[in-house]
């Protein structure tokens, strides 16, 4: 492959459509290369707009606004990094000759929970936790009794655990209808389904293109309303069990088609393997690659995408703690300690113009030869961090 310099007229042109800390970082590893980066996302000064060539902020659900600044900007490649996006703008972009990443046709089966669980399930015949779709509260009340308590219930479409909540019994039911509204993206209709009683729950990061698929090392994640709050690599699995969701992985992806990496989420127990979601892109839970791989999952994803090969070292263990704001503040700062910065640890700010509280804004990454202790201190240096 050749590469020029992004200001020429014939340069690789990618555009991201989300310009969060993931689509920020995949933004640095495509400049890297040379490449121009075209940052959109809905509002202005989002991560991704710091470092990109040119940034857009417009309504990223209004299929005219997206396809106009498509048209504008002509990429060689679009890749969508949120779930609130005009899936209706990507099958028209690529009806006009634009490459989407993956395909429109993944990102539409896996921004939205139904599609991409219908699609795992009914057409693949992979193992999944049990479900139901409902779109009424009464309909909600049905399926609670039908599936079992606990059980989980999610908005079809949403990011960041935004919507997600467990009823425990039939009296928590319309709390998690109300909560379920919270969603970012679609809270029209939601899934509830069976709580599996896990062991633990992993990311396995999946890459392909037409040089072949690789797979990462597990990813072991604790949640906390559905969202991470520590995450490490490699998770500790047998042989058998990562197998399974490697096989399982490479079945849903290699169904998805297209190019990049795929974050392939799955809940173990014992050695059963159940498939829960996809992300047709870079995972949260992945930003432990930054410190513990030679290339981050984003810096593959853009390999992927460039038809590269896919290899890279690792380089130990390691871990990942986010950290969520506490104060409500427009031009937040964060203050961190010095002894966050060290040989096998540093921080990673996202840069948001915006603190709400809850609201991920760094990143804290440690390399250690002890996943316990690195699990350990990530967290400690989080619990360090105050912003104002």
């Amino acid at each position: 492959m050749t590469f020029t310099t992004p200001l020429q007229q014939d340069a690789i042109k990618i555009m991201l459509l989300g310009s969060g800390e993931l689509g920020k970082e995949v933004a640095i590893e495509a400049q890297r290369l040379g490449i121009e980066v075209i940052a959109v996302d809905k509002y202005e000064n989002a991560p991704a707009h710091l470092v990109a060539n040119r940034a857009y902020a417009i309504d990223m659900q209004d299929e005219l606004a997206v396809l106009e600044v498509i048209e504008k900007e002509q990429p060689t490649f679009i890749l969508p990094e949120v779930e609130a996006i005009s899936i209706s703008a990507l099958f028209e972009a690529e009806k006009r000759g634009f490459h989407v990443i993956p395909n429109a046709e993944a990102v539409s089966k896996t921004m939205n929970r139904k599609n991409i669980r219908l699609f795992a399930s009914e057409t693949l015949g992979v193992k999944t936790s049990g479900y139901k779709f409902v779109k009424t509260l009464d309909e909600l009340k049905e399926a609670g009794e039908e599936i079992g308590f606990p059980c989980v219930i999610k908005p079809v479409m949403s990011s960041s655990g935004h919507g997600q909540s467990i009823a425990k019994s039939a009296d928590d039911i319309e709390a998690s209808w109300e909560i379920a509204k919270e969603a970012r993206g679609d809270a029209s209709e939601i899934i509830v389904e069976e709580f599996v009683p896990f062991d633990y729950e992993i990311t396995l990061l999946t890459v392909r293109n037409e040089t072949g698929t690789v797979f990462c090392d597990a990813i072991g994640h604790v949640q906390k309303d559905g969202d991470f709050i520590l995450s490490w690599q490699p998770m500790q699995m047998s042989d058998q069990a990562l197998q399974k969701a490697k096989d399982i992985a490479k079945s849903v992806t290699d169904g998805l088609g297209g190019r990049g990496i795929f974050g392939v989420e799955f809940f173990v127990k014992g050695e059963e393997v159940y498939f829960s979601e996809l992300s047709p892109r870079p995972h949260d839970t992945g930003m432990v690659t930054l410190i513990t791989q030679s290339q981050s999952q984003f810096a593959l994803h853009i390999r992927a995408v460039l038809g590269l090969p896919l290899d890279y070292t690792t380089y130990g263990a390691g871990a990942c703690g986010a950290y969520k704001a506490k104060n409500e503040n427009k031009n937040p700062t964060l203050e961190i300690p010095d002894d966050a910065f060290t040989d096998k640890s540093y921080v990673r700010i996202f840069g948001k113009p915006e603190s709400h509280i809850g609201r991920r804004m760094a990143v804290s990454l440690v390399l250690d030869s002890d996943m316990k202790r690195a699990k350990e201190r990530a967290l400690e240096i989080v619990n360090s961090i105050s912003d104002n």
